[in-house]
């Protein structure tokens, strides 16, 4: 059974998803007043994984249509050229570890 790894953790990410977006949920529903059923924990956690899969999907074929083996961060900002917002958000923290590294490199070159 060659995809039997590949079932276990798809199984596992699912399921990691659907914790994450149960405490979500559990969170909104106390400062709402009001209750989730588990169905409809199920529906959002299988809503979240197929764009989760379709978001990586895409984004592997930008890299592969750049000729690159790797995702690359210019990949995840392409995905999201629609969406202005978004992208503001993701360049912004892009640049902030861009210049973190900076900073390391140059600390470390002062130490020697």
């Amino acid at each position: 059974m060659p995809d039997a790894p590949d079932s276990e953790l798809r199984q596992r990410l699912k399921s990691a998803i659907w914790y994450t977006v149960g405490k979500i949920v559990d969170e909104e529903c106390v400062q709402l007043g009001s209750n989730a059923t588990p169905q409809y924990i199920a529906a959002l956690t299988e809503l979240v994984y197929t764009q989760a899969v379709t978001l990586a999907t895409d984004i592997e074929a930008f890299a592969r249509h750049a000729s690159r083996k790797v995702v690359s961060t210019d990949d995840i900002l392409m995905m999201c050229r629609r969406n202005d917002g978004l992208k503001e958000v993701l360049s912004e923290f892009v640049e902030d570890l861009e210049s973190q590294k900076k900073e390391q490199k140059n600390s470390g070159k002062g130490l020697r």
